[in-house]
């Protein structure tokens, strides 16, 4: 009889390789740590634990694989210095008694493999003593690096060797002057990083902290800031103010890796919304959580800027202790010291507060003057609390103030060094509630007081001479105005309700009032002042929004502006702001809409207002003087002109109008489209001019055009002749290259697009392509308006939505659908944000259920 089967046995499970057991244990004990630190938020215990379970796994894998006993593994860098954050590279150096033979060279590779096996990401280097000293003396990354050095396991008497060699080779002075530059252009490096700072190496991040402690360790002071309390480079409180923002944007490191789940050091739109969550900071009623979050970053890294200086300063006294101490009198409160500005006393601030403003006063008429002594920066710091309601209402200080404004010269870098030291925002205590605020608006790339001191800055450019190439009108403008400090207190009060919620133009205009009448300004300064806060955006949504071409439109803002000293001023400081907001924002047809609407209501408030019948002719005559220039003859326009109404001479200019007659005069009925460009007479960018029979999609497939070659279309004029051609122009740009190749493009577009509007190929798809990162993570909810004009002869069309490809072709496909006719396009891109304005007309619009419908639709298309 046979016997059952039996079953087979159990797999006999293999053992684990060590590799195996390390990884396992290795990410375990990670996870273990992560878990840990989301309980009770200790940086300093995360960073000394994590380094911890690094050096043991580095030493149990150095021991495993039997490593040479005549060599030493040494931390180095970050990791040296004991602070290893979750996705930090592992700076390892393997340090060598003489030059390593093919044998050392294969366990090394073995050691290094074996370490990202396990999931340790290491950044290696193999060098004897000797190759150290001489690159570290080549580089001071490299000594920087080196200057952490840690032994972690192997020949001690190599690395105390090492150590030695080392100290022996830095230079202290070599050392401090090379990392003062290095922080100088690594600060110039990430200026305008201000909407994803970089937590390391922005002005005020990690490394400001850093480069303290290095340039102490170089020159022997010690390494630590009880070491420098104990030097008295600092004081016990700058000491505690020291660890609590090293501590904070540690927290915000160490969050940041766990929530990028890599080695990321900017604050990016992706996280940002998360880690302020983390940070247990809530959305308000006027502003989003990570806009809190940036806040208080940007001043964590503000205060951290003010303790650097001071302590360099401190610093470099000790390491360049050559240096001449002779004074020169400024006066009796105040000396020169090498080429700084010196309180007599440091107890002079807190006898005299006045003295605080005094002091830039004197940086702004002493031009040799560089800064303030440590000293001095020192005693100002302590002193500023005394700049309360009290010291504001001191007429002394409202004066100094003034005269700070009222300054020829430095106006700027005095207020942007108040701002740095504290000063500004107690003494215009509205101002200080915006330092460092940052708002989501998808235009504004600065903090709302670095947008407001970019703003005085670009008008104070207006008023230097060496710099009126740039823009000569603005400059005539600014030499004719009296009192320019009338329009730096408009700069300074424009912005300075933001986040308050309601209209920050009222808000900030009351402020502003205020401000100038207890500062003595008469009333009919503090009027203009106030004036300018609160029309500030009337200017620019005027020129960008509705049609200049319409008699009524200058005339309702002639009849707002009143008068040439208002108009001066606002144009002024139009351009300063739009400019003051981001690089990408200004662009040369936004200035030639701004001079326009300039020129035509400075005509109208002087009293020139022709008749229709006289500004027709007046234009007509112009565009035959520039026909003349082209030897053609004097009836070839006229074939063209019959075709033309009175419409098309009110929106073309004289150029325009000359440069349409010269290439269409003898083509008027030409059956094949007719596409020229030219060099935009802005100064920047091109205009198309397209001349076709009509039809009925032509804007859809011309905006689908430039959509798909990736130009912007900054503006479009919208015209149908008597005898049903369109005629068309369109200004636009290449806003992915700086350096255009214009030449190239102008051959591109009059062929392609010809080709296209010749053979009427089907009408292609809106593109799909990529929108910002900026826009996908603080979105913005499109906004469609339709309304009649003021003469009820069209509708205008207004949509608020995020820019992204394929925007216009969208509305244009709407358009098309329900059978509009298009009049003239504002486009209007500020950053990401689209404000686009169309003057339309057509039965459909006349049905008030098929407008809402239409609103609908458009809607959809936004979103889409």
């Amino acid at each position: 009889m046979t016997s059952a089967p039996q079953p087979l046995s159990a797999p006999v499970s293999l053992p684990q390789s060590p590799g195996a057991r390390w990884k396992n244990r290795l990410a375990e004990s990670r996870d273990a740590l992560q878990q840990r630190y989301l309980e009770i938020d200790s940086a300093s215990e995360l960073l000394r634990c994590h380094r911890q379970l690094v050096d043991s796994q580095l030493k149990a894998v150095w021991q495993y694989l039997e490593m040479p006993a005549g060599i030493a593994l040494v931390a180095v860098g970050g990791y040296g210095r004991g602070q290893l954050f979750p996705y930090s590279d592992i700076d390892l150096l393997v340090l060598l008694p003489h030059a390593s033979d093919d044998e050392l060279q294969r366990k090394l590779e073995r050691f290094i493999g074996m370490l990202w096996d396990i999931g340790l990401e290491v950044g290696h280097s193999v060098r004897t003593v000797d190759e150290c000293v001489a690159l570290a003396a080549q580089d001071v990354t490299v000594q920087t690096s080196l200057l952490e050095a840690r032994l972690l396991t192997g020949n001690r008497k190599l690395f105390l060797r090492f150590g030695k060699e080392f100290s022996r080779a830095l230079d202290p002075q070599q050392f401090c002057k090379a990392k003062r530059l290095e922080q100088e252009q690594r600060h110039e490096r990430y200026r305008d990083t201000n909407l994803e700072p970089n937590i390391k190496e922005t002005a005020g991040g990690l490394r400001d902290l850093h480069n303290i402690l290095w340039i102490s360790k170089a020159a022997g002071i010690g390494d630590s800031w009880a070491d420098l309390v104990k030097q008295e480079i600092i004081t016990r409180r700058e000491a505690t103010q020291l660890r609590q923002h090293e501590s904070f944007l540690q927290n915000l490191r160490i969050r940041l890796h766990y929530l990028a789940r890599r080695r990321e050091e900017r604050l990016v739109f992706d996280v940002q919304t998360a880690l302020a969550a983390q940070m247990g900071l809530r959305d308000t009623a006027h502003r989003r959580a990570s806009e809190h979050l940036m806040q208080r970053f940007y001043r964590t890294a503000n205060e951290i800027s003010q303790i650097n200086t001071v302590v360099l300063q401190n610093l470099g006294t000790l390491i360049f202790p050559s240096r001449g101490r002779a004074t020169q009198p400024i006066n009796g409160r105040f000396h020169a010291r090498n080429e700084l500005l010196e309180a007599c006393d440091e107890g002079l601030f807190r006898r005299e507060p006045s003295a605080m403003l005094e002091a830039f006063v004197l940086l702004q008429q002493h031009h040799e003057l560089k800064g303030m002594t440590a000293g001095t920066l020192r005693a100002l710091w302590r002193a500023s609390s005394q700049i309360n309601p009290q010291f504001r209402r001191d007429p002394a200080n409202r004066e100094l103030f003034m005269q700070i404004l009222r300054s020829p010269t430095r106006v700027l870098r005095a207020l942007t060094r108040m701002n740095q030291y504290g000063v500004l925002g107690r003494y215009i205590p509205a101002f200080g509630r915006i330092v460092g605020q940052l708002q989501h608006d998808l235009y504004h790339v600065y903090t709302v007081d670095e947008h407001i001191l970019k703003v005085v800055r670009n008008l104070r450019r207006f008023a230097v001479p060496d710099l009126a190439h740039e823009f000569p009108l603005c400059s005539r403008l600014m030499n004719d105005f009296a009192h320019p400090e009338l329009l730096y207190l408009a700069g300074l009060f424009h912005d300075i309700a933001k986040g308050r919620g309601s209209d920050h133009s009222s808000l900030g205009k009351v402020d502003a009032a205020r401000f100038c009448r207890i500062h003595g300004l008469t009333r009919e300064d503090a009027g203009l002042v106030a004036w300018l806060v609160e029309n500030h955006l009337t200017m620019s949504l005027t020129a960008q929004k509705q049609d200049l071409s319409d008699s009524e439109v200058i005339n309702a803002f002639a009849s707002r502006v009143g008068d040439d000293r208002r108009l001066v001023a606002l144009y002024l400081l139009t351009i300063a702001d739009i400019r003051g907001t981001s690089p990408k924002v200004w662009n040369a047809w936004k200035g030639k809409l701004l001079e326009d609407l300039f020129l035509a209501t400075r005509r109208r408030l002087s009293g020139d207002a022709r008749s229709l019948d006289s500004s027709l002719q007046q234009r007509q005559e112009e565009a035959k003087a520039k026909l003349r220039l082209y030897a053609i003859s004097e009836q070839a326009h006229e074939k063209l002109w019959a075709q033309l109404d009175v419409s098309y001479f009110l929106r073309h200019d004289p150029d325009e109008i000359a440069w349409h007659a010269r290439l269409l005069n003898y083509r008027v009925e030409t059956p094949t489209p007719v596409v020229k460009t030219r060099l935009s007479p802005a100064g920047e960018g091109l205009q198309v001019m397209i001349y076709v029979r009509d039809q009925k999609d032509l804007f859809a497939r011309i905006c689908s055009f430039f959509e798909r070659s990736s130009y912007s279309i900054m503006d479009a004029k919208i015209y149908t002749t008597r005898h049903g051609y369109a005629l068309d122009t369109f200004e636009i740009n290449d806003p992915n290259t700086s350096k255009p190749r214009y030449r190239d493009m102008i051959g591109y577009i009059e062929y392609e697009l010809g080709q296209r509007l010749l053979n009427q190929t089907p009408l292609e798809p809106p593109t799909q392509g990529r929108i910002s990162r900026l826009l996908k993570h603080f979105p913005i909810t499109p906004e469609v308006s339709i309304e009649a004009d003021e003469r009820g002869a069209y509708k205008v069309l207004q949509i608020i939505a995020g820019d992204r490809p394929g925007l216009l072709s969208r509305v244009a496909r709407c358009l098309v659908k329900y059978g509009i006719n298009l009049h003239t396009a504002k486009i209007n891109t500020l950053g990401d944000r689209a404000e686009d304005v169309f003057l339309i007309n057509g039965a459909a619009l006349d049905d008030a259920k098929t407008v809402v419908k239409l609103e609908s639709d458009l809607l959809q298309a936004l979103q889409e």
